[in-house]
């Protein structure tokens, strides 16, 4: 099977990492574990069969503690779909899914390097997301 659609290109858009103060840095660096990866993905259509797909990675800690950091990154991809494709359920699938297979190595590693040159080195995250498994459940 080949793919229905190209990517262009890809790049970081925005990203940022806050800790507010010394204290915070080192409770984060110690509570860090507490931190869960979330993943939002939104696109937009341009012209000539073009769409730009936004994919944010948020590192957050949901517990009720006030030392908190922010992590965050929204990783850009320029997405051609070809011509023969019309139906919107395959133009969503290739976006919530298929491309993010395709990209998500290249935005992990950009994000774990953030981290790791804003003081927080040896983050992996071990469980990868199954994005054919969360696009099947978004439909059920």
């Amino acid at each position: 099977m080949t793919n229905k659609f190209k990517i262009l290109t890809e790049f970081v858009k925005d990203s940022s990492c806050e800790t507010p103060n010394v204290e915070t840095y080192l409770y984060v660096k110690e509570y860090l574990k507490n931190y869960n990866l979330n993943i939002d993905i939104t696109s937009k259509p341009l012209k000539n069969r073009l769409i730009e797909v936004n994919t944010k990675l948020s590192y957050i800690d949901r517990t009720k503690s006030k030392n908190k950091s922010h992590f965050e990154i929204t990783y850009a991809s320029i997405v051609r779909i070809d011509e023969e494709v019309k139906d919107r359920k395959i133009i969503e699938k290739i976006i919530l899914c298929d491309v993010q297979k395709e990209i998500y190595n290249n935005l992990e590693k950009t994000f774990v390097n953030l981290l790791s040159i804003s003081g927080f080195p040896g983050i992996k995250f071990e469980k990868k997301i199954d994005f054919e498994q969360l696009y099947n459940q978004r439909l059920n």
